[in-house]
């Protein structure tokens, strides 16, 4: 009887405890307390700097530098690339109204001193390197930079601070130093080693030019943000289902791999161009585009009733996501909005660790230790936008 009754009580705590994890948290709430993890474990009380990954992996080597020296050479703190994903995730939380005041401060005191020591003003046209400046020179890659652009754009949009608005003009000066007339035009990855001309540097450029229009009115910005949507169409669609390659080489040959950022932002660029122009054509390859994305860069899963995301890198899955939302902006239609919930809550439930950090794994078949700076920047950036769309 008593063996019974203590059966009946664990079932009943273990029901509890099961309602309880599958309870929907609020996406504001997972976007702020994910943000306070992302100080708590990545930040230090000497600087505005974050670690790269955390715990601290002293052998730690980037393989996305395409610089093996540069690689090699251990660093403290994290690359631009990964920190920069703290500005996107502060800033998209700055858009909720009720954080705003918070995150601003969060971000003039914490994400913009920080950035500053990356800002590289020995070499001209001035922009930010891939590496702290208080060390050796390190090679500056203008897609970077153009995340950069698009996250002061957006802050200016939101607060209508001048300071913001400059700092984007400034980088869209270092953006326009990467073109030239070579492959007719397009913008190179990397300036140290103009090698190849990616949709990374590309599509996004596009995004940013539109965004800058329309926090400056300035046709020039229209122009330039229409000729590079056009120009990465033209070199680098895959006609065969619209998804986008990862670049051409100056021998023109193309590497075919397809990662969800590249067709995101185009898909934004499309939506943008849209918005401003009520060109139909826009829309169509918007939604076009938007299914194409859904079908590869999303999974049957076995247990789940929608699809969840591929593996990959996860900022890669929020800048494509930025893209679904315009488009969502556009034509109301909530099909994707709805699954990109879903895979939200399911890797609030699923995908944490006792710290409250992120695994990068949604088949959760491989929990890592160590988490990355990036990824953790990743989720609160989605939450933070979903949680904007009241979802």
């Amino acid at each position: 009887m008593k063996l019974f009754s203590f059966c009946a009580v664990l079932m009943i705590q273990l029901c509890i405890i099961s309602l309880y994890a599958q309870e929907k948290v609020p996406f504001d709430l997972a976007a702020s307390q994910t943000m306070k993890r992302i100080y708590q474990f990545f930040g230090n009380s000497e600087n505005q700097l974050l670690l790269e990954k955390y715990p601290f992996d002293e052998n730690f080597k980037a393989d996305y530098l395409n610089n093996s020296e540069q690689a090699a050479q251990q660093k403290k703190y994290a690359y631009l690339w990964p920190f920069s994903g703290s500005f996107s995730a502060v800033n998209a939380l700055m858009e909720l109204p009720k954080q705003k005041k918070e995150y601003q401060k969060i971000l003039d005191k914490k994400v913009l001193i920080g950035l500053h020591v990356y800002r590289d003003e020995k070499r001209l046209p001035i922009g930010y390197a891939s590496y702290l400046n208080t060390a050796a020179a390190s090679d500056r890659f203008y897609d970077d930079n153009i995340w950069l652009g698009i996250d002061f754009t957006d802050s200016y949009l939101y607060t209508k601070k001048d300071v913001y608005l400059t700092k984007a003009k400034e980088i869209w000066t270092f953006v326009k130093s990467g073109e030239d007339s070579l492959l007719g035009g397009g913008i190179y990855w990397c300036e140290q080693k103009k090698e190849s001309k990616n949709t990374c540097s590309n599509a996004p450029a596009s995004v940013f030019a539109l965004k800058l229009f329309e926090a400056t009115k300035d046709s020039v910005y229209f122009l330039e943000g229409k000729r590079l949507y056009h120009w990465t169409k033209e070199k680098l669609e895959d006609p065969t289902d619209g998804l986008y390659w990862d670049n051409m080489g100056l021998n023109r040959h193309v590497d075919k791999a397809k990662y969800s950022y590249n067709s995101g932002q185009m898909l934004q660029a499309a939506a943008l161009l849209y918005r401003l122009t009520k060109e139909k054509q826009y829309l169509i390859d918007a939604q076009k585009l938007a299914e194409a994305c859904y079908s590869y860069f999303f999974q049957d899963f076995s247990g789940q009733e929608f699809k969840l995301l591929k593996n990959s890198n996860l900022w890669f899955h929020a800048v494509m996501m930025r893209g679904f939302i315009s488009l969502f902006e556009q034509d109301q239609n909530s099909k994707y909005i709805t699954v990109f919930a879903k895979n939200l809550h399911y890797a609030w439930q699923n995908m944490r660790d006792e710290k409250g950090l992120f695994y990068a794994d949604w088949t959760l078949k491989n929990r890592k230790e160590k988490k990355d700076l990036l990824d953790q920047c990743a989720f609160v950036e989605m939450y933070a936008r979903l949680a904007k769309l009241n979802y």
